[in-house]
């Protein structure tokens, strides 16, 4: 009973060590600077970004975070909420090309948000709030270039835009993902105007709800089988050693 026990105890170590591992990959692969929420409706009003900066040294804390603002395609009215221990610096730049918006045509745009005087420690994170009065309308994406550095002068760029079907880069910058503009109706999209139109409307809907369900159910199953893998894994390893134990005394 002894060495089957104890043999039963490896083969849950085994697998508790591999269910290990694939989280702390999952881990490594996430800690970079993010922006949060993923996405914001085209020429979206009065709303929050926050720009989530996480401590990947273990023996060094990040002591300035600098967000780069693009000017091609800028946000108009942003505010820097006040950060505990940090003191933020707001730089603004002419535009290229102007905005006209209904209060007027607006010619400078913050470019550059800097933070400094606070620090993030290893194993933690900050998140910077950044209010915004009016999100462009004519792309589908906003790249936040941002530059981490580190109290032993280390600098992190995470500055590296993904093409199109491409990997994700070593250090991608934080991208805001912009979606079709909301209608009056708040769907998304404009409203059907005939009752043929309507039904179609529907049925494509329906089509969305079930691939959508489709791939979340395809999502889970991924995550079911490594689970099943990794546990099947540790049982065969037991179920060896059980087998190879009792053989000689067979």
């Amino acid at each position: 009973m002894s060495a089957h026990r104890t043999t039963l105890r490896r083969a849950g170590t085994v697998a508790a060590l591999a269910t290990a591992g694939v989280l702390a990959a999952a881990g490594v692969a996430s800690a970079h600077v993010t922006v949060h929420p993923e996405s914001y409706a085209k020429g979206a009003t009065d709303g929050v970004l926050t720009f989530r900066v996480p401590n990947e040294e273990d023996k060094a804390g990040t002591t300035k975070v600098q967000v780069y603002l693009p000017t091609d395609h800028p946000v108009l009215g942003v505010l820097v909420t006040p950060q505990n221990g940090w003191t933020a610096k707001v730089t603004t730049s002419k535009l290229k090309t102007p905005v006209k918006t209904d209060d007027g045509t607006i010619t400078d745009a913050v470019s550059q948000i800097t933070w400094t005087g606070g620090k993030i420690g290893a194993g933690q994170y900050e998140d910077f709030n950044v209010a915004f009065g009016q999100l462009p309308d004519d792309t589908d994406q906003l790249a936040f270039k941002t530059l981490q550095t580190y109290s032993d002068g280390n600098v992190v760029r995470w500055i590296e835009e993904a093409a199109a079907g491409d990997d994700e880069p070593e250090n991608p910058a934080p991208v805001l993902k912009l979606t079709a503009k909301e209608s009056e109706d708040g769907d998304g999209a404009p409203a059907a105007s005939a009752s043929a139109a309507a039904g179609s409307a529907k049925s494509g809907s329906d089509a969305s709800s079930s691939s959508s369900a489709s791939d979340s159910d395809s999502t889970a199953r991924g995550l079911g089988i490594a689970g099943l893998i990794v546990g099947v894994l540790g049982l065969a390893a037991g179920a060896f050693a059980i087998v190879r134990s009792r053989t000689p005394r067979s």
